[in-house]
């Protein structure tokens, strides 16, 4: 006979971890190996008994269910997280699919759609809530935004010269020295230059040359 596929529950309401307890040992191959209260426990659980499959709630006191997948899953990465939870907002949903979370179901799911999940999980196969799933789907559809380039790539060879030695405190006349050229012109470089950059005084252009590596 095939070995049952052991289970663990991490969940802080103690009748929700009862309910599912009682539940998934009436299911054939499923055994219930232990339950956690929070986070901590799940972890310590989790290494002692080696469950094939966690079944995790999101929100939990302390440690949430986010940080307890990414956590469990560094120290018993063959393990297979699926997260039960009432919560399908966004903030928590991808967090915890990013974390490692192999599936991800609502509470409100019948409790053979659970066992059926868990055999699915023991067997290598994700199952997604379906508004998840919608929700995934639309994320991957959502057109990329082009990248923006550096303000600063906009800058003349010049007006690049201008802002290296504005950078490094120097006066207009400093600056006209070093370039060889008019005061008036360096003025006129700095004006173009603050334009460019989007910044109001040449104290800001300084601070986005040294943000960007421009000054070293």
């Amino acid at each position: 006979m095939e070995e049952p596929i052991k289970v663990l529950l991490v969940d802080d309401h103690e009748m929700v971890r009862i309910g599912l307890a009682a539940v998934l040992d009436t299911e054939e191959g499923i055994e219930v190996v232990g339950e956690a209260s929070n986070g901590q426990d799940g972890i310590r659980l989790a290494q002692a008994y080696k469950p094939d499959v966690v079944l995790m709630d999101l929100v939990m006191e302390g440690m949430d269910g986010v940080e307890t997948t990414r956590k469990l899953l560094e120290l018993y990465p063959e393990c297979r997280v699926i997260v039960l939870t009432s919560f399908i907002d966004d903030s928590k949903m991808y967090p915890v699919l990013e974390a490692g979370a192999f599936s991800y179901l609502l509470k409100t799911s019948r409790a053979n759609e659970i066992a059926d999940a868990i055999r699915a999980a023991a067997r290598g196969q994700s199952v997604l809530e379906q508004q998840v799933a919608v929700k995934m789907m639309s994320r991957f559809r959502e057109p990329k935004k082009p990248e923006q380039k550096p303000l600063h790539e906009d800058l003349t060879e010049r007006e690049m010269e201008v802002l290296q030695l504005l950078a490094k405190g120097k006066p207009n006349q400093e600056i006209a020295d070093d370039l060889f050229i008019g005061i008036k012109t360096v003025k006129y470089h700095i004006t173009n230059i603050l334009a460019k950059l989007e910044v109001d005084d040449r104290t800001q252009a300084a601070i986005y040359a040294h943000k960007h590596g421009i000054a070293e």
